[in-house]
């Protein structure tokens, strides 16, 4: 199943930001405040089955502090309800769960008069219910529903969000192993704004999207930063479009699948030539940290 994953920096900022403390969630959770602080060591992950509870006390929504790849199976709906399989039998009135275990394992499919019930627990339609039990037994067989492939595959696209901006540079900009850490992004946004404007923590907040308000000088700092102008970090989808698509083009360099930056744009339109210019610099100051023989 495509399981939602779990981004223990990212719960602990979010956490900190909504002042809610570790106690708090264990309370809600019915967990030990060790259990709750082992997830944002690293030490253990939570459940998928408590995943919805935790969005719920954290404020947020369950697709954004949890996304998932994909389409959901039987078992990611019940999961995302908040229910474990040894309460299944309850919800459709028979002696065990092993209905359920059976459709969600590909090895039988469920009986019709349970669908109303588990449509109700799922929150989702006896059609949803259908389709997500063609993936659980696809998934069996080692193959994908007909038609869901491609639409999977379309899912990419320009990142939207400050945070998806933020890590979609630290991703795609840097060699591996290259990318700056928060306190080094903090410092030279401090750096650039001439006094102390943000922290460490602020800025993985940023990055996490605990915070997605930003003041105009930490904003500018970071522009300076990435080596792009501050429209870049604004809701504008389009800037968002023509950076993705020149940082796509510049990894297709690296790996030798096109020439330089310079010689081409991407699309119908290509790249405007403020945009391509943005994106040699950058190419050229990674050039020099990859070869420390370009410095002459």
């Amino acid at each position: 199943m495509p399981a939602r994953r779990f981004d223990r920096a990212r719960v602990r900022a979010v956490r900190r930001a909504a002042e809610v403390s570790q106690s708090d969630v264990a309370s809600a959770l019915g967990a030990a405040d060790s259990t709750v602080a082992g997830w944002e060591s690293g030490a253990s992950v939570p459940d998928q089955e408590k995943l919805p509870a935790l969005a719920k006390v954290l404020k947020q929504p369950l697709d954004d502090l949890f996304p998932r790849d994909g389409l959901p199976d039987l078992t990611d709906l019940r999961c995302d309800a908040g229910l474990y399989r040894y309460e299944m039998a309850a919800v459709i009135g028979t002696k065990s769960d092993g209905p359920v275990a059976g459709a969600e394992q590909g090895v039988r499919r469920l009986k019709d008069r349970y669908l109303p019930a588990l449509a109700k627990a799922y929150h989702v339609t006896e059609d949803e219910l259908k389709r997500a039990q063609e993936r659980s037994f696809a998934k069996a067989r080692g193959e994908e529903v007909k038609g869901e492939a491609a639409a999977g595959a379309a899912v990419e696209g320009p990142p939207r969000t400050l945070a998806e901006k933020i890590t979609h540079f630290l991703e795609r900009s840097y060699p591996a192993g290259t990318a700056p850490d928060d306190e080094e992004i903090a410092e030279a946004v401090n750096a650039h704004a001439g006094s102390q404007v943000t922290t460490a923590e602020n800025i993985e907040a940023l990055r996490t999207g605990a915070d997605e308000a930003p003041t105009p000088v930490v904003l500018e700092g970071l522009a300076d930063f990435f080596g792009v102008t501050r429209m870049y970090f604004e809701p504008d989808d389009a800037v968002a479009r023509q950076v993705y698509e020149g940082l796509r083009l510049m990894s297709a360099a690296k790996q030798g699948k096109v020439g330089r930056v310079r010689a081409r744009g991407l699309g119908a339109e290509g790249l405007p030539a403020d945009v391509l210019s943005i994106l040699n610099d950058l190419a050229s100051e990674l050039d020099k940290k990859t070869d420390p023989d370009a410095n002459g």
